[in-house]
């Protein structure tokens, strides 16, 4: 089973190894043309807006994940395709609200950020990109179709706008406003690419069936699914909200130059945020699968196990920044950014913990314990925000290391321990005909929010 999550894993980051090779180019360049300022500038903006839709949005993963497994298994297309009908529309309304709520709150931002009048009518239009969030429901289809080769395209097809439109930006001589527009024109890709490479598979998927326009009877048929929706979704929201608080905090706190050392530092340590992702995704549909066959113990045993892999993964990169953390920031931004050196190790470290609570996370949800899963992302995303503050005003720009450092350990301590000591939901959220299911239907996998970081 360890061997099928890591070939799982394998791919997924093939498309996420390319994404992160044409991204580490094009940051290169932003990074060196505006310095750490304007770049700063550049990481508000994006992070306002993305922070905007990470509350707001809507995430239907995990409910096109259970409950379409199940109307596969029982070979129901009619009620596989109400339910997708349901998701997607529940989650474009959210994104229209996120946009209009983004578009409000652009002059209270700037007021607080210091952006400069110009960039208010940018920041305006920016609020297109909580587009890139609208991505989960058409995620979900291709990993029930187990068409993991789409995701890995889609992938790349943010990076590579953001490259092309980078590289015309810096040969026109342009600045801020210029890379601000090809920001938001990867964003709007991400997440348009992922709904048109999807369609084709859920038409096959399928087949010949034909349903009739609307949504009727999806709660009837779909026992439970707003409960659950509701507990998923508040789940990833707090799980995914401190990382994109954090660069607005410090930006308010200390202003636009350290929100863009600090955003640079935590680029390169996102070579461990990836394969946490990944993790996610290539663990999930297996713990599944060992919970609807009833072998609970062999389920958290692979876990443990999981886990174990992912620190082990994680410990040589986190050498690497121990020793050449200044280097690396050099060579990515250039002078100006080898302040941030220190701050790199303890977002590393940080991280690397992280990496390893992510199977214990999948795991609590997979066993029914949404519940419990949601109260550690509250006590350490949430409780821990005021924390950063007081770290800041101590420690300046490497308070936000020690935060992200106790925030990671945070995570894999309590969320252990709560994994180790909770008991089951009796009426697990894994459908039982899950195990019956054809093998691709094996491969669905949970997909985590897009971070909506700056480099996507």
């Amino acid at each position: 089973m360890l061997k099928q999550v890591v070939q799982n894993m394998g791919l997924l980051l093939g498309g996420k190894a390319v994404a992160g090779l044409i991204s580490l180019i094009y940051l290169v360049i932003v990074t060196r043309t505006l310095g750490p300022h304007d770049y700063g500038v550049l990481v508000l903006v994006n992070g306002y807006v993305v922070a905007v839709g990470g509350v707001i949005a809507f995430s239907g993963w995990h409910t096109v994940v259970r409950y379409g497994a199940q109307a596969l298994a029982d070979g129901d297309h009619a009620r596989l395709t109400r339910l997708v009908r349901f998701m997607a529309l529940v989650e474009i309304a959210c994104a229209l609200l996120a946009m209009g709520v983004a578009v409000a709150g652009v002059p209270y931002a700037a007021a607080r950020f210091g952006w400069s009048p110009e960039i208010i009518p940018i920041a305006r239009w920016y609020a297109l990109a909580v587009l890139s969030n609208v991505v989960t429901t058409p995620y979900g289809v291709l990993q029930l179709a187990g068409r993991f080769d789409r995701l890995g395209v889609q992938a790349t097809l943010s990076p590579i706008i953001r490259l092309v439109g980078t590289l015309i930006v810096w040969l026109s001589g342009g600045g801020l406003t210029g890379f601000l527009i090809v920001w938001l024109a990867g964003s709007v890709c991400e997440g348009l690419s992922v709904w048109v490479l999807a369609a084709p598979i859920f038409r096959t998927m399928l087949g010949r069936t034909k349903v009739p326009a609307g949504i009727d009877g999806v709660k009837n048929e779909n026992a439970g699914i707003i409960r659950f929706l509701v507990t998923t979704n508040a789940d990833l929201t707090l799980r995914d909200l401190a990382p994109k608080l954090v660069p607005l905090v410090i930006g308010a706190t200390l202003g636009a130059a350290a929100a863009g050392i600090y955003s640079l530092a935590q680029r390169a340590a996102v070579v461990l945020q990836q394969p946490a992702t990944q993790l996610a995704q290539a663990s999930f549909p297996i713990i599944a699968r060992l919970i609807a066959a009833g072998d609970r113990v062999e389920a958290k045993r692979l876990t443990w196990r999981t886990s174990g892999l992912a620190l082990a993964a994680a410990a040589p990169f986190v050498v690497v920044f121990a020793f050449f953390a200044k280097q690396i920031l050099e060579l990515l931004g250039g002078k100006g950014f080898e302040s941030g050196a220190f701050l790199l190790v303890l977002l590393a470290i940080g991280r690397g913990a992280q990496l390893g609570s992510v199977p214990f996370s999948s795991a609590l949800i997979a066993l029914g314990r949404t519940g419990q899963s949601i109260m550690v992302n509250i006590i350490a995303n949430i409780g821990l925000l005021p924390l950063l503050v007081l770290l800041l005003y101590r420690y300046n720009i490497n308070g936000a290391g020690w935060h992200g450092l106790v925030l990671g350990l945070t995570m894999l301590i309590v969320l252990a321990l709560v994994f180790r000591a909770g008991k089951d939901d009796p009426h697990s959220v894994v459908p039982a005909t899950l195990s019956e299911t054809d093998p691709k239907t094996d491969m669905v996998a949970i997909s985590a929010t897009r971070q909506g970081t700056l480099d996507g």
